[in-house]
């Protein structure tokens, strides 16, 4: 079978759920034997998001091979659970420098390098990628809305690739807004057909119309649609809002999408299996209202949730596995100046959790909030920085090491308990700056990070500069602080807690990026499981 391609674009308003409506599908399809992967093309002239601030575009989402990218990667392998790769996400960015540094080894021999064929061409690269593979079927997302200056050349790319290929093997996917309209008590189809004609205008007929409404929409309506857009009426599909956001593939299942497109693309296995899924939203409905815990989430980053969204989707995930609901507050680490504000802000929750992020604004805080969990037997999961903030709280509040630090905030501390190893020194100059992607870690017998994971060995993903200095070891351990996982050669740090506690671990790496609906991460699942108690 030759590879297929399905593109979806989106039109009117953005956060329509372009990537959720992608994620499905590849679950559907995925469901009915097919192998499937899905990319990101992202129009910002950033490489990559990793030098954003969360609060501008939400967390930065790491594959295996240490790829930094769009959050929307995280959507697609927790839906298809599958592990993606830096050739699922591509940027404007990483795009133009990938023509100008051709053009400056002279790989173009001196034509003039343009926006089409040069630019469209290494887009239509990215989508063949994966031929010759095993690949079944490619899900691109185009990222904004069609009309954006920045996504033309996208666009353009795709529509070549409509061209260069057999029609029964590209398939358009056209995500828009159907409006309801108070005063007139009805929805509008006006601005759905004004984004088709927008789509067309660039040359591209789209094949499907998924439409974002939050009430039915009516057969007159759905006529309309199909006539005045150039579309059949059993392809205008609706999408409305769902409480459980991995219902959304059933939804559209009984919305007809998957067979539409299974029919457009001659893909013979229309038969889904999705008893495995059905079953999983089932036990998720079951659960009691009353059966709940309350999860505190201390960062600086609050002011948008998706800054945190893997660890939020991994705390439900957890709350799943152990029958709860997980209710989860943002708790500002910039507000947590004393221990009397830990007290008064953390002791309603059943759980604290000190997620990663970067530089010194509202570290104080995380450490303080670390200590009232410590020293109250509250379940504490700290991850990245929180790790590195826990070891620092335990060398200053049970060591008596005042000026404790990590170098990453303050270089002249004289007990510098996390910092940036000599070997890691030598790579920065190389032009390195992180620790980024899947590590393996060796498990220490008989510990609380063994009981998890029920194994001796793990990988989990990475996103870090700085480290666990070994000159502590022996005076942390010594103290009761355990070092319960390492890298295999033993001279990296992985995971440290603190066996008196109830619950008290942290790992320096990111488990939220692994985890799954129908299998959390072990840490999350274990932390709810412990908040439960």
């Amino acid at each position: 079978m030759s590879t297929k391609y399905i593109f979806v674009t989106g039109g009117v308003v953005s956060g329509l759920g372009k990537g959720i409506t992608a994620a499905s599908l590849g679950r559907l399809l995925k469901n009915r034997g097919y192998k499937v992967t899905i990319q990101k093309f992202d129009p910002y002239i950033n490489v990559d998001p990793g030098t954003m601030n969360p609060c501008e575009h939400g967390e930065v989402f790491v594959t295996d091979d240490g790829a930094e990218t769009d959050l929307d990667l995280g959507h697609y392998e927790r839906f298809i659970d599958e592990s993606l790769t830096k050739n699922s996400s591509i940027t404007t960015g990483r795009i133009y420098s990938e023509v100008i540094e051709r053009e400056r080894r002279g790989d173009y021999l001196g034509k003039t390098v343009q926006v089409v064929p040069h630019i469209t061409n290494a887009i239509k690269e990215k989508v063949y990628k994966f031929n010759n593979t095993d690949i079944d079927v490619v899900i691109t997302e185009i990222g904004g809305t069609v009309g954006d200056i920045e996504s033309l050349p996208f666009i353009e790319a795709i529509r070549q690739v409509g061209l260069e290929q057999k029609r029964e093997d590209v398939l358009f996917i056209h995500v828009t807004l159907l409006p309801y309209i108070t005063g007139s008590n009805e929805l509008k189809s006006k601005p759905t057909q004004h984004s088709v004609k927008e789509l067309q205008s660039i040359g591209i007929k789209p094949d499907v119309l998924v439409c974002r409404s939050d009430l039915p929409i009516p057969e007159g309506m759905k006529e309309k649609i199909a006539l005045f857009c150039n579309v059949r009426k059993e392809n205008v599909i609706h999408n409305s809002t769902v409480d459980i956001l991995y219902e959304v593939p059933l939804m559209i299942e009984r919305e007809g999408l998957a067979n539409v497109v299974c029919e457009q693309l001659n893909l013979k296995n229309a038969k889904p299996k999705n008893s495995k899924w059905e079953k999983m939203i089932s036990d998720i409905k079951e659960i009691k209202d009353d059966s709940k815990v309350n999860i505190a989430i201390v960062g600086k980053y609050v002011s948008l949730e998706d800054s945190y969204l893997s660890v939020v989707e991994s705390l439900k995930h957890g709350g799943f596995a152990n029958h709860v609901n997980v209710n989860i507050d943002f708790v500002n680490s910039e507000q947590i100046k004393n221990d009397d504000d830990a007290k008064k802000m953390l002791e309603k929750y059943d759980g604290i959790l000190v997620p990663g992020g970067f530089g010194n604004r509202g570290t104080d805080g995380k450490i303080i909030a670390i200590k009232y969990a410590r020293e109250n037997n509250v379940p504490f999961l700290g991850i990245c920085l929180g790790m590195q903030m826990a070891v620092v709280e335990f060398a200053r509040d049970v060591l008596g090491l005042e000026d404790a630090d990590s170098t990453e905030f303050n270089t002249r501390t004289k007990n510098p308990v996390i910092h940036i190893m000599e070997t890691q020194k030598e790579v920065k100059k190389k032009g390195g700056t992180m620790r980024l992607g899947a590590y393996p870690c060796v498990i220490k017998e008989g510990s609380l990070a063994e009981k998890i994971y029920k194994c001796k060995e793990i990988s989990e993903r990475h996103r870090h500069r700085f480290e666990f200095n070994n000159d502590y070891r022996a005076k942390i351990e010594e103290a009761g602080m355990v070092i319960s996982g390492t890298s295999p050669d033993n001279s990296l740090v992985e995971m440290v807690e603190i066996p008196k506690h109830k619950f008290f671990i942290a790992g320096q790496f990111h488990p939220e990026f692994k985890s799954r609906p129908d299998r959390p991460a072990p840490l999350f699942r274990e932390f709810i499981k412990a908040a439960k108690k």
